[in-house]
């Protein structure tokens, strides 16, 4: 019983840990260290288990495999809750013109920009996506333009203006809202 609960414990404060530094990275100040205390408690109660059970080498080994699913854990619950913004770069290979109407048509600000690169004088398409529409956006792209060249790329901080189309998970906006005032 002891092996399982440590393995159960080192999921949990790992997946938390990985969840606490993902909305570090993305600038969620007042979210991570709510996580860091309850990461470090959570280990806590594993790590003295580990020590008053130094004898037993599945109290080892569950702990690093509680370890290991963590992570792996942590990061699915992230790319489920798709926290943040991204900027996807495309690089089209053929003209733009149904591709930007229709993306402006389904709510996303594309800016278009004039480049020249080995190919000559292209267009480049910028836009900022809330990381859960970047499949839709992509499918759009590779619609309209099949050998498109993108790139998506992560960002900390966006002042949409109101130009981004989703909205922001409720906690987090939340937060923001009592920070304001």
């Amino acid at each position: 019983l002891i092996p399982l609960l440590i393995f159960i414990a080192r999921v949990t404060d790992v997946t938390i840990g990985t969840m606490r530094l993902i909305f570090v990275s993305k600038g969620y100040k007042y979210i991570a260290p709510i996580l860091g205390f309850f990461e470090i408690i959570i280990w806590l109660l594993a790590i003295t288990q580990i020590m008053q059970h130094l004898d037993n080498w599945l109290c080892y080994l569950t702990y690093g495999l509680g370890f290991a699913t963590g992570n792996f854990v942590g990061i699915m619950l992230e790319e489920k809750l798709s926290i943040g913004n991204v900027l996807i770069r495309v690089f089209p290979k053929k003209d733009t013109t149904n591709l930007i109407e229709n993306l402006r048509e389904n709510g996303f600000g594309v800016s278009v920009v004039e480049i020249e690169g080995k190919a000559g004088r292209k267009k480049m398409l910028l836009s900022i996506v809330e990381r859960k529409a970047i499949s839709e956006f992509v499918e759009m792209v590779l619609y309209h333009n099949p050998n498109a060249f993108y790139s998506v790329e992560d960002i900390k901080a966006v002042n949409d203006g109101g130009i981004l189309r989703y909205s922001q998970p409720k906690l987090i906006s939340g937060l923001r809202k009592r920070k304001a005032k």
